[in-house]
């Protein structure tokens, strides 16, 4: 599990993604990484937690890009491997949580095209096919090296010389702050709870073309609208919440989710539990997997 955020409008990019990755450290904390562009991309990662990024990074008064915090999978911990990944020309940053099942059948096809990686990972395909399609479209590009990719994705992708972040979704959640005239993406929400309440949910295989005036998206090439949401929960609510770790605060919350899960189903006059919900004929057992504290 890794996090993964953007920005894109009137502000400096460089200390809100900063800023919203530390919010995300939960999901991972062993590299880092940005990448910010105004006439160029400019890429910072290291090793370590965002904090000692923070420490090192530039002035940089781009006003669009896309940050990462990592829990490695493919390849271990390091600078080459922390993300944003970039393609052979420098022109396309890729920022991804998820996994590229088919990512070593498409390196060994990128190779032998001329492509060279400086990574492990399973991401660093996607700006390579990034490249290798782009015609001057730059959404295009997208849409067609992600018709090549199989596995789970939340991707933001940057482009050099393009006005827009494009993103997109498949089995990897990620959301869509609004602002006036500006953008914030996150793969969770406390990610962007310091700049808006506002919010749009991507479903499995959006991609969005986002510019500072307004956002297009896109499911199985036709143009769809997605619900606007407001968030109602403090930032507070959706950190530790007082206690010194998240899975002590987890134990704590459990009477409460149960409490909040049964609500409204079950009557405390006629014993009877209401699910709302329709089983299907033929169906007699419903089986139930969880993880951990679930």
């Amino acid at each position: 599990m890794c996090g993964i955020v953007g920005y894109i409008g009137k502000r400096q990019a460089q200390p809100i993604l900063v800023n919203s990755l530390k919010r995300l450290e939960y999901r991972g904390y062993d590299s880092c990484g940005t990448a910010v562009s105004s006439s160029s991309i400019k890429v910072y990662k290291d090793v370590g937690r965002i904090g000692q990024l923070a420490q090192t990074l530039p002035p940089n008064g781009g006003r669009k890009g896309i940050g990462h915090t990592r829990w490695a999978t493919h390849g271990k911990p390091s600078k080459l491997n922390a993300h944003p990944h970039l393609d052979c020309t420098e022109q396309f940053a890729i920022v991804h949580n998820g996994v590229i099942n088919n990512y070593q059948l498409l390196r060994e096809q990128l190779i032998a095209e001329g492509h060279n990686f400086q990574s492990e990972t399973d991401t660093e395909v996607v700006p390579h096919l990034i490249e290798k399609y782009f015609q001057g479209n730059f959404k295009q590009a997208v849409i067609q090296a992600l018709a090549d990719v199989e596995g789970s994705y939340a991707i933001i992708a940057l482009c050099a010389y393009s006005q827009e972040l494009i993103v997109a979704r498949k089995g990897s959640p990620l959301t869509v702050g609004l602002g006036d005239e500006e953008y914030f993406v996150a793969s969770d929400v406390p990610a962007i709870l310091d700049y808006t309440d506002r919010v749009v949910y991507l479903e499995d295989e959006d991609i969005g073309l986002i510019t500072p005036k307004g956002i297009e998206i896109l499911n199985n090439g036709k143009e769809v609208k997605r619900d606007e949401h407001t968030i109602l929960w403090s930032l507070e609510d959706a950190q530790k919440g007082g206690y010194e770790h998240y899975m002590l605060k987890e134990i704590h919350e459990q009477p409460t989710v149960i409490h909040n899960t049964l609500g409204g189903h079950i009557s405390t006059i006629d014993s009877k539990v209401k699910l709302d919900i329709t089983i299907p004929t033929g169906i007699t057992d419903i089986l139930m997997v969880a993880c951990g504290t679930s």
